[in-house]
């Protein structure tokens, strides 16, 4: 199951980022009974969560929140179902990153869905041989995804 919520003034095709999330679950082989929320906050929301999670000052991008440490399948096994976690995303941010990165606010969000999920699932960018699998995972779900929706 998966749960989207605007807690925000931007509007967000909470549908398509429903999509999404289904889309990278399925590809990673994740069953589909696992349990995913994601949540659009404004700034001082993400501040808090960013100060209190990370004790870093300032409002993030995304921040990723695992629950029952679920792992990458196969297509021959499944990840079972599970309590996933919840992804937050800041709409504001992700519009000054988009900005600066020559692409749509939309297509930023879409692109720290797909990087939480992965961060979701055990990938992590903290060296660089991760940061390199881990990005272009995200890169082919994101491109395949957004090729599929046409």
């Amino acid at each position: 199951m998966i749960e989207v919520n605007n807690e925000t003034d931007v509007n967000v095709d909470e549908v398509e980022f429903a999509e999404l999330a289904g889309y990278v679950l399925a590809e990673m082989h994740v069953a589909d009974g696992a349990e995913l929320a994601i949540l659009f906050v404004d700034e001082p929301a993400m501040e808090q969560l960013h100060v209190q999670w990370m004790d870093e000052p300032g409002p993030t991008d995304v921040l990723s929140f695992p629950m029952d440490e679920l792992r990458p399948g196969t297509a021959d096994a499944p990840t079972p179902p599970g309590l996933l976690g919840d992804i937050v995303v800041c709409p504001a941010v992700a519009a000054r990153q988009a900005a600066t990165a020559g692409h749509t606010p939309e297509e930023e969000m879409l692109l720290l869905t797909t990087h939480g999920i992965l961060h979701l699932l055990g990938y992590d960018h903290a060296e660089p041989d991760e940061e390199k699998e881990m990005f272009a995972l995200q890169r082919r779900l994101l491109l395949t995804f957004l090729a599929a929706r046409g």
